[in-house]
Formats: C-alpha cells, sequence, structure tokens
C-alpha cells in the first residue's frame, strides 16, 4: 500500500547496530592523531565528522531510551554499547586540545554517566569465547581516564588526575578478565572487532601517557617511585599493543576478510590508537625515534579509514535501496 513503508533512510537508520558507534571512535582518534602530527586542518575536518556523527548516534540513543525502551535495554546489554562512552571520551579528548575544557568537561561528565550505566549492564553478562567487543569494558574506561588526565593537566586539578589513575587501572583489570573470555579463534575468524584486543591496549598506554604529562611543576601528582611505575607499565602496554598489531597484521594476511562489515570501525580504531599512543608515549617519556613510526601508523589508519568509509557508503546504498518502495 502507498505510504506504508518507512521511508528508505529511516528504515536503513533503524537497523543501524550500536556497533556504528566505533566509526566516531575511529574518526575521533584520527583526528586526535593528525593534531598530534601538526596536520591541524584535516585533523578537524575529521573532527567535524566524528562531531556529526556522534551527534546522530546520541540522538538516537535519546530516542530509543525515551520512546523504545525495550530495544534501548536490548543494545545495553550488548558489548558494543560501551561505544558510546568510548566514543564520548574521544570526542571530549579532541575538543580540548582546542581550549574548549566547558564543552571537554560536559561530555566527560556524559560518558561517565553513561558508562556507570552500562557496564554494570555489560559485564555480568560476559561468558567464554566472546568476540573482540568484549574488549570495550577496557576501552570505554580508559578512555574516560584519558580524557580526565588531559582536563586535569589543563584545569590544574589534582583530585581529577587521581580519579583518572584510579580509572586506569580499573581498566587494566577490566582487560584481563576480558582477555580470559576472548575468543582467540577470533583473530583468523573475527570481522573486525578482534582488532579491539590491541586496541585497547593502545588506549591504555595512551591514558598512562596523559597521566605522566598532567605530572608537573603546577600539579605535583606522583612521587618519583610512582612516576618509575607509571612509566614502566605505560611503556610495556605499548609495547604489547605493538606486538598485537603485528599479530594481526599477519592474521588479516593469512586469512583475507575483504568484505565490508560494520565491526571493520574496530579495525580503523585500534590503527589509530596505536598511531596516537605511539606518538603521545613518546612524548611523555622525553624519546623522539618513535615519532617517525608512529606517523606511518597513522597514516596506515587513515588509509583503512578511507577503504572502510567506502565500504559503509556503498553498504548504506544498497541497504536504502532495497528499502525503498517498489
Amino acid at each position: 500500500m502507498p505510504g506504508s513503508s518507512p521511508l528508505p533512510l529511516r528504515a536503513w537508520w533503524a537497523r543501524r547496530p550500536s556497533a556504528a558507534g566505533a566509526a566516531v571512535m575511529a574518526t575521533g582518534i584520527v583526528s586526535v592523531g593528525l593534531h598530534l602530527t601538526g596536520y591541524e586542518t584535516l585533523s578537524r575536518v575529521f573532527l567535524a565528522l566524528a562531531a556529526v556523527a556522534w551527534v546522530g548516534l546520541a540522538a538516537d540513543f535519546a530516542v530509543r531510551l525515551l520512546w523504545d525502551r525495550t530495544h534501548w535495554a536490548a543494545e545495553a546489554a550488548t558489548p558494543a554499547a560501551l561505544t558510546a562512552p568510548a566514543a564520548t571520551a574521544v570526542l571530549g579528548t579532541r575538543v580540548s586540545a582546542l581550549g574548549w575544557s566547558g564543552l571537554a568537561a560536559a561530555l566527560l561528565a556524559l560518558a561517565t554517566v553513561a558508562w556507570a550505566v552500562l557496564l554494570v549492564r555489560v559485564v555480568p553478562r560476559w561468558r567464554r569465547g566472546m568476540p573482540g567487543s568484549v574488549f570495550l569494558g577496557c576501552v570505554a574506561t580508559e578512555g574516560l581516564a584519558v580524557l580526565g588526565a588531559t582536563l586535569a593537566a589543563q584545569e590544574t586539578t589534582a583530585w581529577l588526575a587521581r580519579a583518572a589513575m584510579v580509572l586506569f587501572w580499573v581498566g587494566l583489570v577490566l582487560y584481563a578478565a576480558a582477555l580470559m573470555r576472548f575468543d582467540p579463534r577470533q583473530v583468523l575468524e573475527g570481522a573486525g572487532d578482534h582488532w579491539v584486543a590491541g586496541g585497547a591496549l593502545a588506549i591504555s598506554a595512551l591514558a598512562g601517557s596523559k597521566l605522566l604529562a598532567a605530572n608537573g611543576p603546577r600539579l605535583y601528582l606522583w612521587n618519583d617511585d610512582d612516576r618509575g611505575v607509571l612509566r614502566t607499565v605505560t611503556v610495556a602496554l605499548l609495547v604489547l599493543d605493538l606486538c598485537w598489531y603485528v599479530v594481526l597484521v599477519v592474521a588479516e594476511a593469512v586469512r583475507p576478510r575483504t568484505r565490508y562489515d560494520v565491526r571493520r570501525w574496530a579495525t580503523v580504531f585500534p590503527m589509530g590508537m596505536t598511531a596516537a599512543g605511539t606518538l603521545s608515549v613518546a612524548a611523555a617519556v622525553g624519546v623522539s625515534w618513535p615519532d617517525v613510526p608512529g606517523e606511518v601508523l597513522l597514516w596506515v589508519a587513515v588509509t583503512a579509514w578511507l577503504a572502510v568509509t567506502v565500504g559503509a557508503v556503498r553498504s548504506a546504498g544498497r541497504e536504502i535501496r532495497s528499502t525503498a518502495p517498489r
């Protein structure tokens, strides 16, 4: 009957999985990496894209929460739901670099509430044999630590830095718990989110670097012993992340997965996060040689972002056409 079918775009959006939040995470962290390497104009383009996508996802989240509570509750119990606070924290981190501390603080508050609500729904449902999305508990927690430490340094706020330190260690505990439930076969069989196994370590290393950078003459936070432990753990996390990166690249070569899947955004995010983590850790520990490999990894992430974007646009076009009235 005429008018009985939903608009094609609306029908496509209604089927949008919560994992699409990884697109905001991927775009936001690429923007962060471009900012760290001095490509400010391009970084702001990516920031604008991430902000637009975040507004759409936030509106969808609110609409489902208010008027489709059953659907919202079902999605909120899945690991992919934690892309919401993670994406918000990543966006806040990039916004803070523009000097918009008030907006970044608001995003931190929003991300913290979403994290607290969703984490208690998701973690109890973890089980053995899970895909890479199980590591999003760590990613979301460390995202808060990154943004908290960044704002603490900008605003000279000691309590915020100490809260970020607590989140940093909680995130590592969640990583260990997730690792015990991760299905290692996903390295060869996963559709893209298996890369989060490495990306979670990358954002943990980034959080450690931000905590190291927050300590200084204006904001004395840790003594030499504490700083030494934090430095060692941060460098170790980056090394482990780079090891994961190599393993995952080799697995992709051995078992190519070229078909587009929305979970490929969860491949781009760890790639971009590894680049940003490498650059940030290098600056925090006072060494310059990782800058070159860090920038190389960044352009690899940009290339992956472009490839996944093309796949996403083509996939959306096919889905919209398939729902159009005939």
